[in-house]
């Protein structure tokens, strides 16, 4: 992520996304900088309106949520589940145990 980062970052300071560019942006967060991952971030960015891609990421990250609001629901009501188990089994222990001593 870093990586995208400083790209962002150069491009909000209205300067040129190059691999030195990034690298120093890089160097100065205090990231070895792979030289790999900077030419293909580099490459890939080539040609790329990143003001129009942040606003259609900003209209999809409420879309986003909203859906994963249903998931997170669900996920509470399976996270509710195991704990009404576990009780039912402490239970089961216990009546288990009274028999045991009468």
């Amino acid at each position: 992520m870093e990586y995208i980062y400083a790209a962002m970052l150069l491009h909000k300071a209205g300067k040129e996304i190059n691999e030195s560019a990034v690298k120093a942006v890089l160097t100065a967060a205090g990231v070895k900088a792979d030289e790999a991952r900077v030419k293909a971030l580099v490459a890939a960015l080539q040609g790329v309106n990143i003001e129009e891609a942040i606003k259609k990421a900003a209209v999809a990250a409420p879309v986003a949520a909203a859906h994963a609001e249903p998931a997170k629901q669900g996920a509470a009501k399976k996270e509710e589940k195991p704990k009404e188990d576990e009780k039912k089994a402490e239970e089961a222990a216990a009546a288990g145990l009274g028999a045991l001593f009468g």
